[in-house]
């Protein structure tokens, strides 16, 4: 069985109302006269101006910790007050291998406990594989296009690179999932979804998606017809901006995720040489009598740099790289979004023009009109509030992770110079 998923930070359980608008210009007197934060920068700016408290409301001490880990066993005993607001757990583990005529495939067991009225029971157990996963989020996005639904980490892998059936990669991908559903289970909507309840109880969810084969939602609908015309005059400068934002945030991430893989490989490399490097001092000691005991600590040096070495690539492989990778996909999402909201915003600009055409013969607003106009409204009030909380997620997720790794390579160090 796979190790236990470890906790992961959540925003709580605040409702959209409680949630502040993630654009929202802060005053000068909080900027301070000195201060012109670039146009990339825009988005953010109020939040880290408010970036005192956890998102749950914990306020966070700002003075310097005594080190980088009694911060994060802070953020860990915050996480932890949360639990006591929450009515849904779902955890995903003990992946499992299955080999049948056709196919080879891993299944993953989720495991979910409630107390919520509309669950038949307290806690259930089914199993799932990845298509099961994929399944449930694109139902997600066609019954809730006006949210945000996180990522899934990549179906594919390259052949030959990477074994989807080793250890390190189920594991890798069990995390991302267990990620994926809490993401889901955090949110104040998108956790009381039909298809949500669905994937965590029904025994057999193969039934449930033959009933969706033949159904088409109704934003694609939507999508259909606005793409066949009208093109959106502009995005309000709010949406722009976190347009302007994403494309940055992709752009420097996937930066240092190229670098940080780069780094990794030449660990990798340097790693082999560095084994084949030692046993050779050892060698010689059993040669020279007189330099035997230098030689073997030389030789027991480097391998104890060897050991502290592949510990530390270790842990950028399967903790530093995957939160990047997460975030790539998820900035990805946002747009796909920000894009549905345009359609949206572009068919209620195409029905006021042609209303505007028809003025003198139609004085009042037809119903379609103002209800495509509540469609854009919702649109934005939903988006804001999802940005929100994914700044709060983001915010957490990598003061909690550039917080750890610089343990890691402190950690390191010290193993090298004690060797």
């Amino acid at each position: 069985a796979a190790s236990a998923p470890k906790p992961l930070p959540s925003s709580g359980p605040k409702s959209l109302r409680e949630m502040p608008h993630p654009l929202a210009t802060s005053s000068s007197e909080e900027m301070g006269p000195a201060l012109t934060p670039s146009p990339d920068l825009l988005l953010h700016r109020s939040i880290a101006d408010k970036d005192l408290s956890l998102p749950n409301g914990t306020p966070v001490d700002t003075s310097s910790p005594a080190s980088s880990s009694s911060l994060l066993n802070r953020l860990q005993l915050d996480d932890d007050l949360d639990v006591e607001t929450r009515d849904l757990f779902v955890t995903v583990d003990d992946p499992k291998k299955h080999v049948c005529t056709m196919e080879t495939y891993i299944t993953y067991r989720v495991t979910t406990k409630t107390t919520r009225a509309e669950f038949d029971l307290p806690e259930y157990s089914v199993r799932r594989r990845y298509q099961d996963f994929d399944w449930l989020r694109n139902k997600l996005e066609e019954s809730q296009p006006t949210h945000l639904i996180p990522p899934l980490p990549e179906k594919f892998v390259v052949k030959g690179v990477v074994d989807r059936f080793s250890e390190e990669f189920v594991e890798t991908r069990r995390k991302a999932l267990d990620k994926f559903l809490k993401r889901i289970t955090d949110h104040p909507v998108l956790s009381f979804n039909e298809h949500f309840s669905i994937f965590l109880t029904a025994k057999d969810l193969n039934a449930y998606k033959k009933q969706g084969m033949a159904l088409l939602s109704k934003m694609g609908e939507s999508v259909k017809y606005v793409t066949g015309g009208y093109k959106l005059r502009s995005r309000p400068l709010e949406f722009a901006a976190v347009g302007d934002y994403l494309d940055t945030f992709s752009l420097k991430l996937g930066t240092i995720d190229r670098i940080a893989q780069r780094i990794i490989k030449e660990q990798l490399e340097y790693l082999v040489e560095l084994r084949e490097y030692g046993p050779v001092y050892s060698t010689w000691g059993g040669l020279e009598v007189e330099l035997s005991e230098p030689l073997e600590g030389v030789s027991a040096c480097i391998g104890n740099c060897c050991t502290a070495l592949e510990e530390l690539s270790e842990d950028m492989t399967e903790d530093f790289l995957p939160v990047l990778r997460e975030y790539i996909l998820y900035a990805e999402s946002m747009k796909n979004v920000l894009k549905k909201r345009d359609q949206v915003q572009a068919e209620y600009e195409a029905k006021l023009e042609a209303v505007a055409l028809k003025r003198e013969d139609r004085p009042k607003v037809p119903t379609d009109v103002e209800k495509c106009q509540d469609r854009v409204e919702c649109f934005n009030a939903d988006l804001k509030a999802d940005m929100e909380r994914w700044q709060n997620n983001k915010r957490q997720d990598f003061r909690q992770l550039l917080m750890g790794m610089a343990d890691k390579n402190i950690q390191y160090y010290e193993k090298v110079c004690v060797a």
